[in-house]
């Protein structure tokens, strides 16, 4: 089965469950500080999960681009990937659990043909937050599925996304491999590769609240998610996820590019960036392909999406940056010469163009980023290896033999010299190789500080992305409503070709992305304010209501992301001044906003302004 096949069969099975199908919403979140990308199908929906009418209806399906940065190192196992593809449905109050997972047994067995000898789930054990759930272990027996494991939260709970929301148990549905198991103990919580997780079923029926404590849920809804790419292996009996048709032929690519096979067992002696030489074993060629193919396939649907984002030194610019910088340096382990990453992402933008039109209409802007990031990347690593010589000879000129884990990391963190480049560098400097009681004490001090930075960057984050739409405050819903009050000032003062090209909204503050190819004067940003606040000293109703999405094109409703919406659309009217395509949350009317104040307006890339604004009561 394709990839193309399984999304085409997934859509119309619900369609037929009376589930609207929905298009897939931005990699990056719209007004969502609790995370920098999409990473699952229920983040564009939170405001419908909690309670907000979805102009589509109760019941919804669809295929959703999808982006995980928590385990980028661990990318290069035969499983994990960075960007996926999420088929999911959902319940907006509407049908439960034994319809949910009833459907997912008969897409399983009767529309993809699963053995059901083949199928094993999960269910919540219950704790002192919620009790056991009963009711899915009943209709899974029901069913007639012999293999039903009970486990803990670690396993079988989700959410909320934020501080607060929605959450609930899930039951989890695993493919039986025919790999061997590796004990008489072996049940789908471990992970030596004999059950593969291919779908999860979350129950939204809890709130956890601001104390902390979990309370039932004013609606209850159901949000599935199953990862493509892993069942499109699964199904096809492939050892990876690599070897899909939408992903080999990436392989393919690298393969030509290096001059190594991505299958051999041989060991391979390339040139090395410094002129010297090195052996990679098969398993680190393997790994070092898979890497490039995962990272430049992600750094492709980030730089394509309708909200895309350059590489830079702050949020999902970071992570860019970062995915395309670790893609070279794998790429230069692998012996690459010259200029690779644009040629891998035309190959990316070839195999998904037609299900995501969005890679070939921002084509040329996705490889000039590449190309522009990948020379600058290249001549960093050159000061590196450069900074590498000289911090070797002031530790030669103290007495030691080499330098320690601590500086290597410091020259990974500052000029993205990787920890094996270090090494090699050391051992030609030496003219031998370290023994292995020496490489482990390099790698633990490596770890060390490297554990020592990660710990520092969650503990900002966590206070970075405290909140969000998911807590649904009135701070919140103020803010948003003040950026279509923002969007229209900046319409009537700068002109009609300002659009919005991202947003992202705090309780304590608001920021706004527009396009603009110039610094604001003074003069443009003290109107802007005016203007803003002019309209909430207005009062201003805000109105809401459904209709198609042509009839609003029509009448010259501001549609910023269209793919995203469905044939029927929310819009939100404020006075005569704004009526724009939108999900919520909003005011009732504008006077409840308080005072709007510009903080900073500065550049974000090319053609990209952005303001940050708050309201002061």
């Amino acid at each position: 089965m394709t990839s193309k096949e399984l999304r085409k069969k997934y859509l119309k099975f619900f369609k037929e469950k009376n589930h609207a199908i929905i298009s897939s919403a931005s990699l990056i979140p719209e007004n969502d500080p609790t995370v920098l990308f999409t990473t699952a199908g229920m983040h564009p929906l939170v405001p419908f999960l909690m309670g907000e009418k979805h102009p589509a209806g109760k019941r919804l399906v669809d295929v959703q681009k999808c982006i995980r940065t928590g385990d980028i190192d661990e990318v290069g196992d035969a499983w994990h990937l960075t960007f996926f593809e999420m088929l999911g449905n959902w319940s907006l109050g509407d049908y439960w659990k034994k319809e949910s997972i009833e459907w997912s047994y008969e897409f399983l067995t009767g529309v993809l043909k699963i053995n059901p000898e083949k199928i094993a789930v999960t269910v919540f054990k219950g704790d002192k937050d919620a009790p056991e759930d009963e009711e899915s272990f009943k209709v899974w027996k029901k069913l007639g599925v012999k293999k039903i494991y009970k486990y803990g939260k670690k396993d079988n709970w989700w959410g909320p996304a934020g501080a607060t929301g929605p959450c609930g148990p899930d039951t989890e549905i695993f493919y039986i491999t025919d790999k061997k198991a590796c004990g008489k103990n072996c049940e789908p919580s471990c992970s030596c590769g004999k059950y593969v997780e291919i779908w999860n079923n979350v129950f939204m029926e809890y709130y956890k609240n601001e104390k902390g404590k979990f309370e039932k849920a004013k609606q209850r809804n159901v949000d599935t998610g199953m990862g493509l790419e892993r069942v499109i292996a699964t199904l096809n009996g492939l050892s990876s996820v690599y070897e899909i048709e939408t992903i080999k032929p990436i392989i393919e690519k690298i393969e030509k590019l290096s001059g190594q096979k991505y299958h051999s067992a041989d060991y391979i002696t390339i040139q090395k960036f410094t002129d010297t030489t090195l052996a990679l074993s098969p398993e680190i060629k393997r790994r070092s392909m898979r890497v490039i193919a995962d990272h430049l396939r992600t750094a492709t649907f980030i730089l394509g999406d309708e909200r895309s984002v350059a590489p830079s030194n702050l949020d999902q610019g970071y992570v860019l940056r970062r995915l395309i910088r670790r893609a070279v340096r794998f790429g230069k382990q692998l012996g690459i010469n010259g200029l690779f990453t644009s040629q891998i992402a035309e190959t990316v933008i070839n195999i998904m163009k037609e299900a995501y039109p969005e890679l070939q209409k921002n084509r040329k802007f996705i490889l000039s980023e590449l190309n522009t990031e990948e020379e600058k990347f290249t001549q960093t690593l050159v000061g590196g290896l450069k900074r590498f010589t000289l911090t070797s000879v002031l530790a030669e000129q103290t007495g030691k033999k080499y330098i320690n884990g601590k500086e290597i990391f410091n020259l990974f963190q500052t000029y993205g010299l990787p920890f094996e480049m270090s090494i090699e560098e050391i051992q030609s400097r030496l003219m031998k190789k370290l023994n292995k009681t020496e490489l482990d004490n390099l790698k633990k001090e490596f770890e060390d500080e490297m554990n020592k930075h990660q710990e520092l960057s969650r503990a900002g984050a966590e206070k970075k992305f405290k909140g969000g739409l998911a807590d649904a405050s009135d701070e919140t819903r103020k803010l948003h409503t003040a950026t279509h009050l923002l969007h229209a000032a900046l319409r009537k003062i700068i002109g009609n070709h300002v659009a919005q090209k991202g947003s992202n909204i705090t309780p304590e503050r608001l920021r706004f992305d527009f396009s603009h190819p110039e610094k604001m004067t003074d003069e443009q940003i003290k109107k802007t304010e005016t203007m803003v606040n002019e309209w909430i000293i207005e009062n201003l109703k805000i109105k809401c209501v459904d209709m198609k999405q042509k009839e609003a094109e029509k009448k010259g409703v501001i549609g910023l992301f269209k793919d995203k919406y469905g044939e029927v659309v929310k819009v939100y009217s404020i006075g005569d001044i704004s009526s724009e395509m939108c999900g919520g949350p909003h005011s009732e009317q504008t006077g409840d906003l308080g005072k709007f104040k510009i903080i900073k307006e500065e550049s974000v890339s090319a053609g990209i302004r952005r303001i940050k604004a708050i309201l002061e009561k």
